[in-house]
């Protein structure tokens, strides 16, 4: 009597998009350089700051608030600037200027499945910060956690989704490595300054504050201020860093080169 045989089904195969998002969490594991300046260096920095006797005081110029409250803001800024100007844009035109994207396209693999892992990676690596840098402040200096909780993770989603779009237009526009980590650099060295690392935005003179409120990290600086102060975070900055991040989305989306 004949037999007949059922093969055994054949296992799933890894979905593209989740092959890629492993390959690149490993790959970027294995770079200490960026895992420090992204997820340490924020909080070593509002370390230093806590330490210093004077801006663990009441300042009446702040309303009453110590200069360590204000640069908690400002410490979880500096780890997304550093991730999507410093960290991401390198990596990318490197893989282009080696080939790797146009390779890429020649198989089930599209390169934009390389692009979502990196600003997935570089988004919770800056987003994994931004909870350290909180927790340092409160176990460390008593900085009370965000009053404005909802409207502080807007501002923060909002923040996180226009440094991206930054780096990803300096991807577009940068024809290589060099030209992409030097673009960067002058990018990174002006969003640090509109996000308050030398001087706090809310000291800021007049005019020049509201001129630094216009530009990304100046306005998520102050959303992210009032949010902490149980506030809701003015819709002007939401507004700004919305535009921003629809700007640079729609000019990286329209400039990004994949060989």
């Amino acid at each position: 009597m004949p037999t007949t045989t059922t093969a055994a089904p054949a296992a799933p195969a890894p979905r593209p998009l989740g092959a890629v998002l492993t390959t690149e969490t490993r790959l970027f594991l294995r770079e200490p350089g960026s895992l420090f300046w992204i997820l340490v260096f924020p909080a070593v920095l509002l370390t230093i700051l806590g330490l210093v006797p004077s801006f663990r005081e009441a300042d009446d110029g702040l309303g009453g608030r110590r200069v360590v409250d204000i640069y908690v803001p400002v410490a979880v800024l500096l780890a997304m600037i550093m991730a999507g100007l410093q960290a991401m844009p390198p990596v990318l035109t490197g893989y282009r200027e080696r080939g790797i994207l146009r390779r890429m396209s020649a198989t089930p693999v599209r390169p934009s499945a390389l692009l979502l892992a990196q600003i997935t990676l570089h988004g919770a690596a800056a987003l994994g910060s931004a909870v350290l840098v909180m927790a340092v402040g409160r176990a460390g200096f008593g900085v009370r956690l965000p009053e404005q909780l909802p409207g502080y993770a807007l501002s923060l989603l909002l923040a996180v989704a226009c440094v991206l779009a930054l780096g990803a237009a300096v991807c577009a526009l940068a024809p290589t490595t060099k030209a992409a980590t030097a673009v960067g650099s002058v990018a990174y060295l002006l969003m640090m300054f509109t996000a308050g690392v030398w001087v706090p935005v809310q000291v800021m003179p007049g005019l020049l504050r509201t001129v630094v409120e216009f530009t990304p990290f100046g306005a998520a600086s102050q959303a992210l201020d009032q949010a902490a102060s149980g506030s809701w975070p003015g819709w002007t900055h939401l507004a700004v860093m919305a535009v921003w991040t629809a700007v640079l989305g729609a000019l990286s989306a329209r400039l990004f080169r994949w060989e």
